[in-house]
């Protein structure tokens, strides 16, 4: 905990002890705190409420198995959590994620940091985070639809659309969500929006696959806008090739920058040219069709390949980091500052360590985190929500011009307090954390003691 205060260590200490053996929940948690802290020592109410106490302790945690047949005639099991954090201003709203890796300390992680990403929205959402350790890739679509349905047939006696609404993440794409949905419809006999990320066919948005990135780009653009710049003619490097990073590259290549990076799990590409056009339209189909590997697009368009490592040495002014956890370390984000980085926005979920964090703020880059400017994922499923209570769908442009406004207002609310008088800078970091927290814990206040 270096640089933490003694209030946030003893807060921490308190926490740790709760909750052994979940070091990311952890990271999560003290990032808010040494903000938040601060603050709640010049408004004592809150403390004097245990907010922050409560607001670090889940509503409640559902564990269940799943047991499903695989194409062999084998029964498999897997294991299945929805974590339900806070829903003080709005009904539970967070993703589900397909993965090996997923455990419970990496949902309390994720539900905490959604409970403040929605509330920056300004939409009436609630903090939620669930999924499975099952792994669908090299599953047939047969075991896959075998595998959501039987999930959702414990899942279903939790959510609604009053009550939890979940969405997609990490392995939880359209396949999946339409498996899910299918299954909760014939449980339920009602069509209605429990689910977000949805078909067009069937209730979805337009631009929720696309969301996640271009809001990333939109709040990069909103704080090179604060200080009279651009993205126009920046070099930016994204890691991942997820929708994250795909819809991050062909926005910000669309605002005149250029991307120069994408990345998987083997290694990441660097085209100095810039992946757009063509090369950019078969990245696409290479990772959302094919679900090839990014060495293929080397091989394509003969440039460089490095293997097993992150694209953080490349010399830049933006990055996007936008794969998954703690993908730049506090290695990465000295060699990131050395080589020029001027804007870092982070589109996956906390992907940068604590300690990389504390150096970007150090140096008072433009340093967006993950609850700020990944919430464009959220905001356009919160519209899906809208637009499926309303039983109409509004055009792209719609969409996108209201995704585009509540991007700015998110960055309205940072720079307001992540400002310091008498300094141009704005501090992101601080900003969004306050920002997310007033709203939910006036309305903890305001509800007492439940």
């Amino acid at each position: 905990m270096d640089g933490a205060t003694p209030l946030v260590r003893e807060f921490m200490a308190g926490l740790v002890e709760r909750n052994p053996g979940e070091p990311v929940f952890h990271q999560a948690v003290q990032e808010f705190a040494e903000a938040v802290i601060p603050f709640i020592e010049k408004h004592p109410r809150y403390r004097e409420e245990s907010i922050l106490e409560r607001l670090t302790e889940p509503d409640r945690i559902i564990t269940f198995r799943v047991c499903w047949e695989d194409d062999a005639g084998r029964i498999r099991m897997n294991r299945a959590w929805r974590v339900q954090f806070n829903n003080s201003i709005g009904p539970y709203k967070g993703g589900l994620r397909f993965h090996p890796t997923v455990d419970l300390g990496i949902l309390k992680f994720l539900g905490f940091e959604q409970t403040f990403k929605n509330s920056l929205t300004t939409l009436p959402l609630g903090g939620a985070k669930g999924g499975s350790n099952f792994d669908p890739k090299g599953r047939s679509d047969r075991e896959v639809m075998r595998f959501c349905q039987a999930m959702m047939t414990e899942l279903a006696r939790h959510i609604g659309e009053h009550t939890d609404v979940p969405a997609g993440d990490i392995g939880v794409g359209a396949r999946e969500i339409s498996y899910l949905f299918g299954r909760y419809k014939q449980i339920e006999n009602r069509f209605t929006g429990v689910l977000t990320g949805k078909g067009l066919a069937f209730g979805g948005s337009l631009i929720r696959t696309e969301a996640t990135g271009y809001g990333c780009v939109y709040f990069a653009q909103e704080m090179l806008n604060h200080r009279g710049d651009s993205l126009d003619g920046k070099t930016c490097l994204v890691s991942g090739s997820g929708n994250v990073a795909l819809y991050t590259i062909e926005r910000a290549q669309e605002l005149g920058a250029r991307v120069v990076t994408a990345s998987d799990s083997g290694g990441f590409v660097h085209d100095p040219e810039g992946i757009e056009g063509e090369k950019l339209a078969w990245l696409k189909e290479l990772k959302e069709v094919r679900r090839g590997r990014i060495h293929e697009y080397a091989t394509k368009f003969g440039c460089d390949y490095h293997e097993g490592r992150r694209p953080w040495g490349v010399p830049c002014d933006v990055a996007f980091p936008c794969a998954t956890q703690n993908e730049i370390s506090a290695r990465d984000a000295q060699e990131l500052l050395a080589n020029g980085v001027r804007v870092v926005c982070e589109g996956a979920n906390m992907p940068t360590e604590l300690a990389g964090a504390h150096l970007f703020t150090e140096a008072e880059i433009l340093y967006a985190p993950a609850k700020a400017a990944n919430a464009g994922g959220v905001t356009v499923s919160g519209l899906e929500q809208s637009q499926n209570a309303l039983r109409l769908s509004w055009t792209r442009a719609e969409v996108d011009e209201k995704l585009r406004e509540i991007i700015r207002k998110i960055h309205g609310q940072c720079v307001t307090w992540g400002s310091t008088q008498g300094s141009p800078t704005v501090d992101y970091v601080r900003g969004a954390n306050i920002a997310g927290f007033i709203k939910v814990a006036d309305a903890m206040l305001a509800y007492g003691c439940v």
